[in-house]
């Protein structure tokens, strides 16, 4: 938690004053299959606060459990076993995940995986090369079963330009999630012509398969690896050639990242050539049309049930008092499998530790560039899969829509995340008499030309600057949304708008990053919803 969170440094130098809690950390870890055992960092086992042991640990569960603390005067145990940028069906069990069809191929193949770890990477390798010349008759980038896309030359005209290195929908490009391409030219001197050259393409965000002049040359999974193959000289010619990276991103922001050190072409540590600056990309065939990648059992973070199976299910026997849950972000292009997968996952959970024990999770917070106007919104959809989420009994949400940072995907403010997970369990858990919920949106009505949304949580309604309430829209039959005037009536806000003669919808902080400071007497934000279910895809 130090220098990424507000105060965090403070904190971790009084670390040894928090007597009242103790902290046990798992080794992040995966496994094809569920495992009796489990490492713990540090000692092996439950470890006192210390500069330490506290440096390293979850800063959202340390704040929750500080909280907890102080306001209870209970010791507090806290277990981390989490993996920042993960899938959430990776942390669900084969059980559930096997009811949906679309993860049974996946499942078959990690249950026929061989228990030698040689074997399974061999396995790996030969599965992948058959996935490849299953997308290569399916991908319009390639005819006649060569990538017409990848090679000099090629028609651009379409593409859309990118720079490298960073995320591209930071950038304003609309899309890329699925499968995408990107590539640049790059002019090669003569001297280099026919000699085994170094790509390093960086952490491409999520997974990569890369070809030089239109030829494979190799395969990477997860974002957290760096990206380096070598580029057999019979491909390397002299001028012009081209480096086609076919991206696929499983959810969230996607591009190519890193520092000039690790985006360059190298015959020599002395002699490169940068690959910072643009590229080219064009989305090409879309997850549900395209074979399921070949599972990687012994090492891809985001295979299903890989986390639960080696950091779930071993600590089964722990007696938990409750689950604390912050993860979306991954998941953010595919915001109504998560309207499943959240409350299987809730349940699974229970089942495999024998009783329904509460479960409180952070919706994901605001990020990216701020909202100008109406705005279609993965992330939005997301927010809605968790709102619906709380359907299931026991649960409570963090909403977070006024904590996060447009350029910063992990906010620094998780004293509050914290604070605002601890006081669900306070109410919910302990019996405190607190007020635990932003504003929730609990139904609507059409009337005098407007609409009035109604809440629960909503006893002393206001906005957080004292000003007039910012963040709705509203929109008639033809589906187009207008920026609304909202007053505050009560528990409830009425919404219209002069352009909007027979109003049908409504719909807050509907946006990645929205302008809108809607809160309840006790200060804590209202979640974002809409009243209607429109697809603009």
């Amino acid at each position: 938690m130090q220098d990424k969170v507000i105060g965090g440094d403070a904190d971790i130098a009084a670390a040894a004053s928090f007597t009242g809690i103790r902290l046990l950390r798992a080794v992040k870890t995966t496994a094809p299959r569920p495992q009796e055992n489990i490492v713990f960092e540090g000692s092996g086992g439950w470890e006192t606060c210390s500069p330490e042991s506290l440096s390293p640990f979850s800063a959202a569960a340390f704040y929750f459990g500080k909280k907890l603390n102080e306001t209870l005067g209970i010791p507090v145990g806290l277990v981390e076993s989490c993996w920042g940028g993960t899938l959430i069906e990776s942390w669900t069990s084969p059980s559930t995940l096997g009811k949906i069809d679309r993860y049974k191929e996946a499942l078959d193949i990690l249950a026929s995986l061989p228990e030698d770890k040689e074997e399974m990477r061999k396995a790996f390798e030969e599965n992948v090369v058959a996935w490849e010349r299953k997308m290569t008759g399916l991908d319009p980038a390639f005819k006649d079963g060569k990538l017409a896309w990848g090679l000099p030359g090629a028609d651009v005209s379409g593409w859309i330009e990118g720079t490298v290195p960073g995320f591209l929908q930071m950038q304003g490009i609309p899309g890329m999630h699925g499968f995408f391409w990107m590539r640049k030219d790059v002019e090669i001197p003569a001297s280099w012509a026919g000699k085994d050259l170094t790509l390093k393409i960086g952490a491409v965000d999520d997974n990569d398969c890369t070809y030089f002049n239109g030829e494979w040359i190799g395969h990477t999974e997860l974002c957290t690896r760096l990206s380096s193959y070598t580029v057999p000289g019979k491909l390397v010619k002299p001028g012009l050639n081209t480096i086609a990276v076919r991206v696929e991103d499983t959810g969230g922001l996607s591009g190519i990242l890193g520092g000039d050190d690790i985006l360059r072409l190298c015959l020599s540590d002395e002699e490169y050539i940068p690959l910072s600056g643009k590229w080219l990309c064009k989305e090409t065939i879309d997850h549900s049309v395209a074979p399921v990648f070949p599972v990687n059992g012994e090492g891809d973070v985001n295979n299903p049930t890989g986390l639960y199976n080696a950091m779930i299910y071993p600590i089964r026997d722990l007696c938990i008092r409750g689950a604390i849950w912050y993860q979306g972000e991954s998941n953010s292009s595919a915001a109504e499998d998560y309207k499943i997968l959240m409350p299987a996952m809730i349940r699974d959970w229970r089942q495999t530790w024998g009783y329904d024990f509460p479960f409180y999770y952070a919706q994901i917070a605001n990020y990216m560039d701020k909202q100008t106007g109406p705005e279609r919104s993965e992330w939005a959809e997301l927010r809605e899969a968790q709102l619906e989420s709380l359907s299931v009994e026991g649960t409570g949400m963090a909403v977070l829509i006024d904590v996060g940072e447009a350029n910063d995907i992990h906010p620094k403010n998780k004293a509050e995340v914290g604070r605002r997970l601890a006081l669900n369990a306070l109410a919910n858990t302990y019996g405190k008499s607190v007020e635990y919920s932003g504003p929730l949106y609990s139904g609507y009505k059409i009337l005098n030309g407007g609409i009035r949304v109604e809440f629960t949580h909503a006893e002393g309604l206001s906005t957080v600057d004292g000003g007039k309430v910012e963040g709705f829209y509203i929109a008639g039959p033809d589906k187009v949304f207008h920026k609304a005037e909202a007053v505050i009536d009560g528990n409830g806000v009425f919404v219209s708008c002069k352009e909007v003669d027979n109003p049908v919808s409504v719909r807050y902080a509907w946006a990645n990053n929205p302008v809108c400071n809607l809160v309840n007497g006790a200060g804590l934000p209202a979640s974002p919803f809409r009243t209607d279910r429109w697809s603009f895809k």
